[in-house]
């Protein structure tokens, strides 16, 4: 299994959870022709939205690439890539509870990297931030219960 991290807006993040789909690089071709089925996939949002926005700075969704298919949707003037994703129940967790112990920020300029919008994630950090996530989720809904 291969990991990856997509560096998306927090609003876009959602429609595509909704979707069951990521998208990545403004709906083009290449980055989502790397992934295959069952590599681990994670968005991270630097923002709500695209282009500025309230700052977001938390890994937003975490899931497996469903499926070995990519296909171009048709949004009137926009036809983006895309590629299913099995999503799990997970809640957002920000960036500066993980930072310390994520091979991804060990390195000076890490975040440089993220300008890229989509790069290699290594398996134990795909892990580690799956299970934040998740274990946010099952907190979120244990509250009150």
């Amino acid at each position: 299994m291969r990991c990856w991290l997509g560096v998306v807006s927090a609003a876009h993040v959602r429609r595509g959870v909704e979707l069951g789909i990521a998208q990545v690089h403004h709906g083009q071709r290449p980055g989502l022709a790397r992934m295959a089925a069952g590599d681990g996939f994670v968005y991270y949002s630097p923002r709500e939205e695209m282009g500025g926005g309230a700052p977001c700075r938390a890994f937003t969704a975490v899931g497996r690439i469903a499926d070995d298919e990519i296909w171009q949707a048709d949004e009137g003037d926009f036809r983006p890539y895309r590629r299913r994703v099995d999503w799990e129940q997970a809640d957002p967790v920000p960036l500066a509870e993980l930072t310390g112990r994520l091979l991804l920020t060990r390195s000076p300029g890490w975040g440089q990297g993220l300008r890229r919008g989509l790069l290699p994630l290594d398996e134990a950090d795909f892990r580690l931030v799956e299970q934040a996530m998740t274990v946010a989720y099952r907190r979120s809904r244990s509250v009150g219960a």
